[in-house]
């Protein structure tokens, strides 16, 4: 049997695999320590992630840098400045913020929609944690406690 992978309004299996990551402890506050910290997107880490564990596939750093820059701008026109927004109104209006975060959100899921699509993969068999890992590490240093994290998650 084929399975046709669509992105936009249908099927997204690096979103769907992101969610499931991302929700699982300790995740949230490693990735968003490797955004803050080191100023990596977590949809790449998430994307190089899934490709390991998902795809079994072990990418390139040309691969890598191919995928991220086919996403660079909608990152730095639209998902940053919308996070600065968010982050500038917490606490000052809960229902605005609601918004906020629910539109970035949405801007993430574009985002991974078109890292998606840059990327030409499909889940297949082969994949596990040791790829992901190795995916990972073109991104983030072996020695941060982060990597870790993400690494035990998978």
């Amino acid at each position: 049997m084929t399975e046709t992978w669509t992105t936009g309004r249908g099927v997204n299996p690096l979103w769907d695999f992101s969610l499931a990551v991302y929700a699982r402890p300790g995740v949230p506050a490693a990735c968003l320590d490797l955004q803050d910290r080191r100023g990596l997107d977590v949809n790449v880490l998430l994307f190089a992630a899934w490709a390991g564990a998902a795809c079994g596939v072990q990418l390139s750093a040309n691969e890598l840098a191919r995928v991220d820059s086919a996403i660079a701008d909608w990152r730095a026109e639209v998902v940053r400045p919308l996070r600065a927004v968010r982050r500038r109104v917490k606490g000052e209006d809960d229902a605005f913020y609601a918004r906020l975060k629910a539109t970035e959100l949405e801007a993430e899921r574009i985002q991974q929609d078109r890292l998606f699509a840059a990327s030409g993969l499909v889940p297949g068999p082969g994949g596990d944690a040791a790829l992901a890992a190795a995916n990972l590490r073109l991104l983030v240093p072996e020695d941060d406690p982060a990597l870790g994290v993400l690494v035990g998650a998978l």
